[in-house]
């Protein structure tokens, strides 16, 4: 049987923030997807940037999501500095509740030879350092087995 797919130990990974991805992290403590759209042309942008690349306005409305994604791009990884059992699947999910936003994650609780384009995900939350949460993903259904 292959490894399952893991994310880093909570305890090693800090994130720091700004005004502008704030909400993001805030949101992610209470369990809740978000992402910023524009106030202006509602060009939804991931990961939350100061201002629209589609029209330059900085007026931005933050927008609850599902925390249903399907797989972009994904990248499987074999070990990590100073944890060599550990097996990472790195991917960038499309986000059909923001259209044309995509957003980087780690998807877990799967054999990573079972990843494909076009699965089929769902976040959860789990702890990090400082109290904060990261966004996860895991196939859909996975939590029921």
């Amino acid at each position: 049987m292959a490894a399952i797919a893991q994310a880093l130990p909570g305890d090693r990974v800090q994130i720091s923030t700004d005004a502008h991805t704030e909400p993001f992290w805030q949101a992610a403590k209470e369990d809740r997807l978000v992402a910023p759209r524009c106030g202006d042309c509602d060009t939804f942008r991931m990961p939350p940037t100061p201002f629209c690349p589609n029209c330059r306005s900085k007026n931005v409305t933050w927008i609850q999501l599902s925390g249903r994604a399907t797989v972009f791009s994904y990248s499987v990884v074999h070990g990590y500095p100073g944890i060599t059992d550990i097996v990472l699947v790195a991917a960038v999910l499309d986000l059909p509740d923001a259209p044309g936003a995509r957003s980087g994650s780690n998807i877990v609780d799967v054999d990573p030879n079972e990843v494909e384009i076009g699965m089929e995900v769902e976040v959860f939350f789990s702890p990090i350092a400082d109290g904060w949460k990261r966004p996860l993903v895991r196939p859909v259904g996975a939590a029921e087995e």
